[in-house]
């Protein structure tokens, strides 16, 4: 509690300025302010534990129309996170719960009761309601069971598979039947690590080479099933190699987030046609209803070991900007986290 009566000092990020090309750490300000602690009718007041970031948010920087509004200048940023509810004028959502929410980049945040879900830390680490557990777990388990569906039997291909949902998809790929998983990663050492911990068959490292001539290599047959975190000469590959009704999952386009013009599609799109293939998008904030059906069955396949959950974290709030800007050149193995408070 602050020396202000009713009150609770907090620290928050801000966007300071909109990047024009790859933000740096000049477009974030750090701020202390003030929260109330003297609550509306169905408020809560969260202290938040840890909070996630994610390639998404860098789009959220840009001052256009897209399927999320954007930040605003001089105002806190938003994002996922996970804390304690420390006062509160809601019954459904007591003192002392752990909530998970989306005004991250602060340590405290009042919020409606509504947009707090309670979790229950006896099913995992509560900072895995921001990963395995949350949004990238989901993201990994729409796509490949709804939007580009696993059959038994399938070669699958996954790119930017030892990040967030990448690190979740392997495993969960194997989990509903593939015969084969290939992934992409940057590096040697991360491009091992998706064999010996991710679940991988076969490890593409995009830096050393064509990923196109890589992929037909790791599947000489073809892929069936494309997850696409990347974009760029990854989807190209994967259209290249896809067979007969084929089904690839459009996620994330890391590789064009920080342009400053248009970018091209692939130039071998046709090749979807003549193989009858499926390019479906996805965005996870669309199926939040599967959450109730998909935290039991994952935290399941947590506890028997199906699914692993790998985190890179960095401490204080303060911290938060340059893990962000880390997260996007690829510093992270798995999820990136911030951790705010022990």
């Amino acid at each position: 509690m602050s020396a202000k009566a009713n009150t609770v000092t907090s620290r928050e990020i801000r966007l300071a300025a909109r990047p024009v090309g790859a933000p740096g750490p000049e477009h974030f300000s750090l701020a202390t302010v003030e929260l109330p602690v003297d609550l509306a009718e169905g408020q809560v007041l969260v202290r938040n534990t840890w909070m996630s970031v994610d390639p998404y948010m860098r789009g959220r920087m840009d001052d256009v129309e897209s399927y999320l509004p954007p930040f605003a200048l001089g105002a806190a940023l938003e994002g996922g996170a996970v804390g304690e509810v420390i006062a509160s004028r809601s019954a459904a959502v007591p003192v002392g719960a752990t909530v998970s929410h989306f005004l991250g980049w602060r340590e405290h945040a009042v919020l409606d009761a509504a947009s707090a879900t309670v979790v229950d830390p006896g099913l995992a680490p509560v900072q895995a309601y921001l990963g395995v557990l949350g949004t990238t777990g989901l993201t990994a388990y729409i796509a490949l069971t709804e939007t580009a569906p696993v059959r038994p039997g399938d070669v699958v291909f996954v790119s930017g598979a030892a990040g967030a949902v990448g690190s979740v998809a392997g495993r969960l790929a194997r989990a509903l039947g593939a015969s084969r998983v290939i992934g992409s990663a940057g590096g040697p050492v991360k491009a091992e690590k998706l064999t010996t911990e991710f679940g991988y068959d076969a490890a593409i490292d995009y830096r050393a080479g064509s990923v196109a001539a890589q992929l037909a290599e790791a599947a000489p047959e073809g892929i069936d099933v494309y997850l696409d975190n990347v974009g760029g000469d990854h989807l190209e590959a994967a259209l290249a190699s896809i067979r007969l009704d084929g089904r690839i999952a459009l996620v994330g386009a890391v590789s064009t987030y920080n342009a400053t013009t248009p970018q091209p599609g692939p130039a071998n799109l046709f090749r979807a046609a003549t193989q009858q293939a499926t390019l479906r998008g996805m965005l996870v904030s669309h199926w939040f209803d599967r959450f109730a059906d998909y935290v039991p069955r994952a935290a399941a396949w947590l506890a028997d070991g199906t699914l692993t959950s790998r985190e890179t974290v960095v401490d204080g709030i303060e911290n938060a900007p340059a893990a962000f800007l880390g997260m996007m050149n690829g510093a992270n193995t798995g999820k990136m986290l911030v951790r705010l408070a022990s």
